[in-house]
């Protein structure tokens, strides 16, 4: 081969190898970009939901509002979030995260709390995996059947001088997980910033 010919091969390979980097960095500012939001004011509570979170019908006096949250890859089984207020505090911010945590049975069993604030609110949110114990017929008869492989955020948001709100996002363990920035976002909060917090369990 003439030095002409390994100049001329070589030049082609960069360009090449050029453009396929160029477009891998495409492909990963486009992960990159956030989900298109939509403003959803609740009382007092104003959160940013992505758009393709679909509104249902659940609602009442204490239930604000329930999102369905579309699968992930894998999962057969959306997700759902329930947004509530209770008034006054809502029974108090350890009472609610231990509930929410003995709504997974123990064997297996992982949680993670957090806390942090956003501007003048105050926030907790419980990270919850394992076995739920989800609720089957009316929540009056305290029905459940076991869903292995599930995942709850719970978040309790208090907003100053205002109220308690609680945002319970649940489903399979994957779909969740995917969503986790994304529910911190809808209210403004961040990774980074926040702190552990103890709870006796």
């Amino acid at each position: 081969m003439s030095f002409r010919h390994v100049i001329s091969f070589s030049l082609c390979a960069l360009v090449s190898v050029s453009g396929s980097l160029s477009g891998l960095a495409v492909q990963a500012d486009e992960a990159k970009k956030p989900a298109e939001t939509v403003e959803v004011k609740l009382r007092d509570l104003v959160l940013n939901l992505p758009k393709d979170w679909a509104a249902s019908d659940t609602v009442n006096n204490m239930r604000l509002a329930t999102y369905d949250i579309p699968p992930v890859k894998g999962d057969k089984e959306k997700g759902e979030l329930a947004i509530s207020t209770f008034g006054g505090d809502g029974g108090g911010v350890a009472a609610n995260l231990q509930r929410w945590i003995g709504q997974f049975e123990e064997d297996g069993r992982e949680a993670a709390v957090k806390k942090g604030t956003v501007g003048e609110n105050a926030y907790h949110i419980a990270d919850i995996s394992g076995t739920y114990k989800k609720s089957v017929g009316p929540p009056i008869l305290g029905k459940s059947t076991p869903a292995k492989d599930y995942r709850m955020l719970g978040v309790i948001v208090q907003v100053k001088g205002k109220g308690v709100y609680f945002l319970k996002l649940t489903g399979p363990d994957a779909t969740v997980k995917a969503q986790a920035d994304a529910l911190r976002a809808a209210f403004g909060a961040k990774t980074e910033g926040e702190d552990d917090y103890k709870l006796e369990i």
